[in-house]
């Protein structure tokens, strides 16, 4: 049981394992707040009131969905800072064992 604690420390998969699952467990709450809170307020500013992930531009016969990019974009630095807070509040940095 000792190896396998010491694989785990050594290898960083407890750090991977906290931020695979905070992600995942997070991510249908930051989707929500993205959708639903977030971009009303930021496509009031950009001139697009509404679904902010609907807003294009059209060049020829093409849609440009710079919204939908947009919103993506927002919802990913939230999870990434989540997940970063997370694991600072709870300090699981010092969990992963430094080869020497």
């Amino acid at each position: 049981m000792k190896g396998f604690l010491n694989f785990i420390r050594e290898q960083g998969v407890v750090g991977l394992a906290v931020g695979f699952i905070l992600g995942g467990a997070i991510s249908k709450v930051v989707t929500a707040l993205v959708e639903n809170i977030i971009n009303p307020f930021v496509g009031i500013f950009l001139g697009k009131v509404g679904d902010l992930s609907s807003a294009s531009w059209t060049i020829g016969s093409s849609q440009i969905m710079w919204g939908a990019f947009v919103t993506t974009l927002i919802d990913f630095v939230i999870v990434a800072l989540v997940v970063y807070v997370g694991v600072k509040i709870l300090k699981v940095e010092k969990l992963d064992k430094k080869k020497s």
